[in-house]
């Protein structure tokens, strides 16, 4: 789940949390079906993430809230950002199992949160 909120939270972008409330909402209106069918867009949501290249204010709002987020099981996700989260989780584990190693490795390197959600990583798998 841990990984699973990463990836949503990823293509969302979400901001800063209101105090007990949700994550901002501000971006959830952002595509990302079309954020995962450009190659272009995705490697620049990953290299941020990975600290591997200049983050777009969203992509820099998803890398400060994402370990709360994957801390907290996405309790404070709105439940756009609930819905994307799983459409990211299902498309990297499906079709971009490259970039889901790679970030598993940087945020779950000791395999605490896919132990944790390994039901909801199967349940993904080989879905659409």
């Amino acid at each position: 789940m841990k990984l699973l909120v990463f990836i949503a939270l990823t293509t969302v972008a979400v901001s800063w949390a209101r105090p007990g409330s949700t994550y901002t909402d501000k971006w959830d209106h952002i595509n990302v079906d079309e954020i995962l069918e450009s190659q272009r867009l995705l490697k620049g949501y990953v290299d941020c993430l990975m600290d591997k290249g200049r983050c777009t204010p969203d992509a820099k709002a998803l890398k400060e809230t994402l370990p709360d987020a994957l801390e907290h099981e996405c309790k404070k996700c709105t439940q756009k950002q609930k819905s994307s989260s799983d459409k990211v989780l299902r498309h990297l584990i499906n079709k971009r199992p490259d970039l889901w190693k790679e970030l598993a490795a940087k945020y779950d390197a000791d395999n605490i949160y896919q132990k944790r959600y390994k039901d909801k990583i199967q349940s993904v798998k080989g879905s659409k």
